[in-house]
């Protein structure tokens, strides 16, 4: 068995997290070669009960048809491959596998991560209208969720200017959330790339979507908000992208807006008011060069 084929069944276990899939990765890159058994248990410093639990796991045919499943009907990038993004190996808890459909090149571009409420209204329409054709023009490719509201918003009017986007999302590959994003999904994984940490069959559990989004940050050069309330889930990634130095952006709203709360939050913290499309511009200069 190759280190690679090794660290994607890992992943597939059940229990073990990003923490310990990292010091597995780490064991692998120095050593180039599969840990013994005491080594493994070592490196995740595991019960003996728990380590005869993974051993069990690793050893079990159905653990390498449920892999077998998921080559079937995507590609596979892990933390070992030369092609891994480096913007996210350098970033806060890299995945050490990602599943993906489509293009894996377009990390290799500038990226624009756009995040921001599900329950986005008329303005935020307005606001991606104005502001991303300009910035699409120039090659950057832009990054979302898949959810509903800005991140829809974001992949329809990239697709709608015959650009690319990647889509990052909190199930397996299979599956779609919200169900109503389904076709967009598919034109995503098409035109351009879908990228999940999970295997087929992922449901999206709600644990799920931080860990999406601490991938979306790692990935982008730099992140909009559009649109947000206080303590948000776009603020979140935000301050992710802030860990991982990248630069925040935000759109202003109206002060008697709720859903822009977070947004106005942002910019007096230190974030860039974004109100045309070279405030965006400017932070890819030496990119686009």
């Amino acid at each position: 068995m190759d280190l690679r084929t090794f660290l994607m069944l890992l992943h597939l276990c059940e229990g073990i997290g990003n923490a310990n899939e990292l010091r597995v990765a780490a064991f692998l890159r120095i050593y180039q070669r599969l840990p013994t058994k005491n080594e493994l248990t070592q490196v995740l410093k595991l019960t003996p009960a728990k380590s005869h639990k993974l051993i069990a796991q690793l050893e079990c045919a159905e653990l390498v048809e449920q892999l077998r499943a998921n080559l079937q009907v995507s590609q596979v990038v892990t933390i070992l491959d030369q092609d891994y993004p480096l913007k996210l190996r350098e970033s806060f808890r890299p995945p050490t596998v990602l599943f993906y459909q489509g293009k894996l090149a377009l990390l290799k571009k500038p990226c624009l991560a756009i995040v921001g409420a599900r329950q986005a209204d008329a303005y935020a329409l307005e606001a991606l209208t104005k502001l991303l054709k300009p910035v699409l023009a120039k090659g950057i490719v832009t990054i979302s969720g898949l959810a509903k509201g800005v991140d829809a918003l974001c992949h329809q009017l990239t697709l709608a200017a015959n650009q690319a986007t990647i889509g990052v999302i909190g199930t397996g590959l299979d599956s779609a959330y919200p169900r109503q994003n389904r076709n967009l999904q598919a034109r995503v994984a098409k035109a351009g790339l879908l990228l999940s940490e999970y295997p087929l069959g992922a449901q999206p559990l709600r644990h799920h979507f931080p860990e999406r989004n601490r991938i979306i940050a790692g990935l982008c050069d730099s992140i909009l908000v559009v649109e947000a309330r206080h303590h948000s889930g776009s603020l979140i990634t935000a301050n992710l992208a802030l860990q991982n130095n990248r630069n925040v952006l935000a759109v202003p709203g109206e002060i008697t807006s709720d859903i822009s709360c977070g947004c106005n939050e942002l910019i007096a913290a230190g974030a860039k008011l974004v109100s045309q499309p070279d405030d965006i511009l400017a932070e890819f200069a030496n990119q686009l060069i």
